[in-house]
């Protein structure tokens, strides 16, 4: 018996394949599989780090801006928050390259579980960001957006 592949992603189309290829093209050792786990797996530790309050995870990973918005948040809220199940998808959604800045948006299907145990699908883009040839290799969180999927 063979297990059930994952469900191919849509060709990337338009902007976002040609900001791909201007990445690729200004970076050789950037791979999309790779850059995919690793957000998956940023995801995975920002969502835990917020539900914690862990501001000293958070803070190398987000920009300036970002990690104000999640302060601001982690201060406002009433009690004890929702926390992510499970990654449901994740895919490249957008990618541009200008200059030496290279950003991509990924879109997150994900389950959550509130504190009375319901759960519930978000659906959110983050952006990513690296300065081509910097010396860390690391991709900074630099924007969010989500809503109820």
């Amino acid at each position: 018996l063979r297990a059930p592949s994952a469900p191919e992603a849509p060709p990337l189309e338009g902007a976002c394949a040609r900001g791909l290829l201007d990445i690729e093209l200004a970076d050789p050792s950037f791979d999309r599989d790779h850059f995919l786990n690793g957000a998956r797996g940023a995801y995975e530790i920002i969502q835990k780090a917020y539900a914690d309050a862990d501001r000293l995870a958070l803070r190398p990973l987000l920009s300036n801006e970002v990690f104000a918005a999640f302060e601001r948040e982690i201060a406002a809220r009433p009690g004890a928050p929702e926390r992510m199940a499970a990654i449901i998808d994740a895919r490249i959604v957008g990618a541009t390259l200008e200059g030496k800045l290279a950003d991509i948006t990924v879109g997150f299907r994900t389950n959550f579980t509130a504190p009375d145990g319901t759960q519930h699908e978000v659906a959110d883009h983050w952006s990513f960001a690296r300065t081509i040839g910097a010396p860390d290799p690391n991709w900074t969180l630099v924007a969010t957006a989500g809503e109820p999927a």
